[in-house]
């Protein structure tokens, strides 16, 4: 079974930075990609970035130029640098890996709150 553990969460002004990061305990081999989805209070689950296991990532539109992806593939770790961190960025940030014959596991979440 695939467990995932975030961590990077928490409390920020506008403008400041947070840096969220997910470990899965599973071989790096049968990892085909690793990202971030987030859900703000009665909002849909949105996809934020996500990364392959060939280094290749997508980003949301509306996280453009201010958040950036990247992976250890060494320790099966994602992480996710946000910067410029805006009040509507206020969400509970979800990790998900899909892992080739096993499917798609999702993290427990982790606050995200951006204050004005």
């Amino acid at each position: 079974q695939v467990q995932l553990v975030e961590s990077g969460g928490g409390l920020v002004q506008a403008g400041g930075s947070l840096r969220l990061s997910c470990a899965a305990s599973v071989t790096s081999s049968s990892i085909n990609y690793m990202g971030w989805y987030r859900q703000a209070p009665g909002e849909q689950r949105e996809l934020v970035a996500q990364i392959t296991s060939r280094g290749h990532t997508n980003y949301a539109d509306s996280v453009k130029g201010r958040f950036t992806v990247t992976r250890d593939s060494a320790k099966n770790t994602v992480f996710l640098q946000m910067s410029s961190l805006k009040p509507e960025d206020t969400a509970v940030y979800y990790c998900k890996v899909s892992v080739s014959y096993y499917g798609d596991y999702w993290g427990p979440g982790t606050q995200v709150t951006v204050s004005s």
